[in-house]
């Protein structure tokens, strides 16, 4: 009785977390007009209309590509900046290292709108405004302390016998980096690239001010659906399904390291 009570318990959770994402699917498969004018639990006349306006009008499908080239350089960036600082925190001691590591995860636990002028006001100077580097790196402020942070402790977990019989072995250490440890801690990266990507990818303060027309993201093009007749909830609900594919395709292939680095990890 109490593992039915506990099944049916669960799949109730789950039909709550999926409410959304159904609903937000059934609406995107309507006309504005039939959304306004009838309350439906299914589609009953499906459309593609909206999807085809998405993949068809480049306002709206280059979004999803500014947002894919920025989202993958913060990532990239973000990893190579806090592999071997991580690697620092974890092998070394020095003075004031735990300060230093402090300081660097309070620039994470800052709102994005404290540091929004002197991004705007630094990227004028530059004429970095309107470009996919401009928000790649404002997102690395806040990506790269928690990149760090979730590497360090991988790497807290790998003896230091490795790489010392590594160096008597005669390798180097970036031959020892890249063959040894990295291998080594491959789940943690598969973790540190999953949080890179979703928090780049859902931000939409920094990428909505740090941009114009040229490298404007997707969240920045659904704030703008608003016309004459209203919202247009249809096109606006598909536009919100294919936001969600490529984080799913993400969780999708890094799955088997998202798991081990909940385990293992300090996540």
């Amino acid at each position: 009785m109490k593992f039915r009570l506990k099944y049916a318990g669960l799949i109730f959770y789950f039909i709550l977390l999926l409410l959304p994402i159904y609903w937000m699917l059934n609406m995107s498969l309507r006309t504005n007009a039939d959304i306004l004018g009838a309350f439906s639990f299914y589609p009953k006349h499906p459309t593609l209309e909206n999807y085809i306006k998405i993949f068809t009008d480049p306002s709206w499908y280059s979004g999803y590509v500014n947002s894919i080239i920025y989202v993958s350089i913060n990532t990239l960036i973000s990893l190579i900046t806090a592999l071997p600082a991580a690697y620092a925190f974890s092998r070394y001691r020095f003075i004031g290292d735990k300060h230093v590591f402090f300081w660097l995860l309070t620039n994470r636990m800052a709102p994005p709108a404290v540091f929004l002028l002197p991004f705007f006001q630094l990227y004028s100077t530059f004429n970095l405004i309107d470009t996919h580097i401009a928000v790649a790196l404002a997102h690395c402020l806040f990506n790269v302390p928690l990149a760090v942070w979730i590497l360090e402790g991988f790497m807290s977990g790998i003896p230091k016998e490795i790489d010392e019989t590594a160096f008597i072995d005669g390798y180097s250490f970036p031959r020892f980096f890249m063959t040894i440890l990295v291998p080594l801690i491959r789940a943690g990266i598969g973790v540190t690239a999953f949080f890179c990507f979703m928090f780049s990818w859902v931000e939409l303060l920094l990428a909505r001010t740090l941009t114009t027309t040229n490298a404007k993201p997707i969240a920045a093009t659904m704030t703008r659906t608003v016309s004459a007749s209203g919202l247009d909830w249809g096109l606006l609900a598909a536009a919100g399904i294919l936001t969600i594919v490529p984080g799913a395709l993400v969780i999708w292939f890094v799955r088997n390291h998202l798991a081990k680095g909940f385990a293992l990890g300090r996540v």
